[in-house]
């Protein structure tokens, strides 16, 4: 339990008590940033009121992809089982947007239903009308995996003819709705299809201002040659850098994402380290949750206090009685104006303003005369909550993360690669050797032996100066020589005899070889005179 009291009483008579971080978002959210929502219409241009689902909901992850690159697949090879409605084909077989969520029995809930639920986090999808309610629907089922973590399975994006078919509502808009209320955007690519579709791209311009939740997959790449798949990353890499226009290169994730044999296993290394990598990632999203909900929430209030100020702007320009509509139009086509004679005036960085081509269009449909104008209580209080109450929920975010149990997806396949020999560098590295009978220092042991007695040995030992001489010949940083001297002085007595000179340079050759090094010495790599015989 934690809690924190509001000191501030000229605000309030009662101090705020907040049991839990969810908690704490969601009354400084309705008593806070909503009243500035609804004052300035906020809702009708950007983005629907939240609820309280919205922050006691698991986290959620999107998946995103042309059609048949292993979207569906993706899920059944996380989860382990099959799901309710699921379809699998080469062709464009997910028609939907199915939810996989967790549930006490197997069963699907269709899309009308599931947004008059109070309880799940898609009541406001309403809005987008029955067209995509008949696509969507929940898959529910009792999984290991589901109890921390829900996923989105999205229809495949079409490419060529298909992609002018219209579907009947707006799907660029749909996805952004997910990806505001996401942890996590996986976009999938096939390594026979790297061709970006006009709705694929137009699909990724839609979760601008999303980039940090985005990852991306290259799947399938089994199925081409070493040569091939160099080719297939660099052009992936240099579409993707056409249409994410951010400075940091986006993180690709390389390898077969199914539980098939590797058809070309020449890469299986490096794909095992990629998916260790993305399930890391993934397993991450629990104990990040609360943080992210509050980034989420920060976010939404930068952009809130901005469009309160260009709602207000545009109030102050329009004339009492004659002429609103001429000036209506004037300055919805000078609204760039507008945005920098803010930015000026308040110290807003540009890039906390909304898309401007997307503002001009929305804002011909508005009735200017309807618009207040500026309410700086509102604005007040907004700012006091940035930057003294999220400044204390952030506190509590650490404070949750250190009490609570270690939270990680288990289950299904974050299972298989934990523990036992087919987890990640097993038997690898400073693991070699870990379920051998003999020292496995020993084969190697003669070699290191005619060295150690070349260094002039006294009762047995050479001095740390000694031992310096023949380290540094391995050209590594005396950073890691000197972790290197700490794990292989077991005894501490600042001196090494021959089974410590011997594991010394045996971890050398472990860091030449690419490999890391443990935090502490391995049972195994002790040596046999140092271990303690119970």
């Amino acid at each position: 339990m934690f809690s924190w009291v509001s000191k501030d009483a000229r605000r309030k008579k009662e101090p705020e008590l907040f049991q839990t971080v969810a908690e704490g978002l969601r009354q400084l959210y309705a008593q806070k940033l909503l009243p500035l929502e609804e004052h300035y219409r906020f809702h009708e241009f950007h983005s629907p009121a939240l609820e309280d689902a919205d922050f006691d909901n698991k986290p959620m992850v999107l998946l995103v992809g042309q059609y048949s690159t292993g979207k569906t697949t993706f899920i059944r090879h996380l989860i382990e089982q099959d799901f309710p409605g699921m379809r699998i084909g080469p062709e464009p077989t997910t028609d939907s947007f199915i939810a996989v969520m967790h549930g006490p029995t197997e069963g699907v809930v269709p899309g009308n239903a599931l947004v008059v639920d109070p309880r799940r986090p898609f009541r406001k999808l309403n809005a987008f009308g029955n067209a995509f309610l008949n696509r969507f629907m929940c898959a529910q089922l009792p999984n290991p995996v589901l109890d921390s973590i829900s996923i989105i399975d999205t229809p495949g994006i079409l490419s060529g003819e298909k992609q002018r078919i219209s579907r009947g509502y707006d799907f660029a808009a749909v996805l952004e709705w997910f990806a505001e209320r996401v942890d996590r955007i996986i976009l999938l690519f096939d390594a026979h299809k790297l061709d970006i579709s006009d709705e694929f791209s137009e699909v990724i311009k839609a979760l601008k201002n999303h980039e940090d939740k985005i990852r991306v997959v290259l799947n399938k790449a089994d199925q081409i040659e070493t040569q091939q798949l160099m080719r297939v990353y660099g052009a992936l890499m240099w579409s993707l850098g056409k249409i994410i226009n951010t400075p940091e290169v986006v993180r690709v994730y390389i390898g077969s994402f199914w539980s098939h044999p590797l058809l070309i296993p020449d890469n299986r290394k490096l794909f095992e380290a990629e998916e260790q990598d993305l399930f890391k990632d993934i397993q991450s999203l629990p104990r990040n949750a609360a943080l992210r909900k509050l980034n989420d929430l920060i976010k939404r209030a930068r952009l809130a206090k901005v469009h309160a100020y260009i709602i207000s702007s545009l109030k102050k320009e329009m004339p009492n009685v004659f002429g609103k509509e001429s000036k209506k139009k004037e300055l919805v086509n000078n609204l760039g104006e507008i945005y920098q004679k803010i930015e000026r005036e308040h110290q807003i960085s540009p890039g906390d303003f909304p898309s401007l081509r997307k503002m001009q269009e929305l804002l011909q449909t508005q009735d200017f005369s309807k618009f207040q104008a500026l309410k700086p209580k509102l604005l007040d209080t907004v700012d006091d909550m940035l930057a003294n109450d999220i400044a204390r929920l952030m506190v509590m975010v650490r404070q949750e993360e250190s009490l609570m149990p270690s939270q990680a997806v288990k289950g299904g396949a974050f299972d298989g690669t934990m523990n036992g020999p087919f987890g990640h560098g097993y038997g690898e590295g400073a693991g070699e050797g870990i379920d051998d009978v003999e020292w496995v220092v020993g084969k190697d042991k003669p070699t290191y032996d005619e060295i150690f007695y070349t260094l002039s040995p006294v009762n047995g030992k050479i001095t740390g100066a000694n031992a310096k001489k023949e380290m540094v010949k391995s050209k590594l940083p005396n950073t890691v020589l000197g972790k290197i001297w700490k794990l292989a002085d077991v005894d501490k007595d600042g001196l090494l005899d021959d089974e410590e000179f011997a594991l010394a340079n045996h971890l050398i050759k472990v860091k030449l070889e690419g490999h890391e090094l443990p935090a502490d010495l391995p049972p195994h790599l002790i040596p046999p005179s140092k271990r303690r015989h119970e």
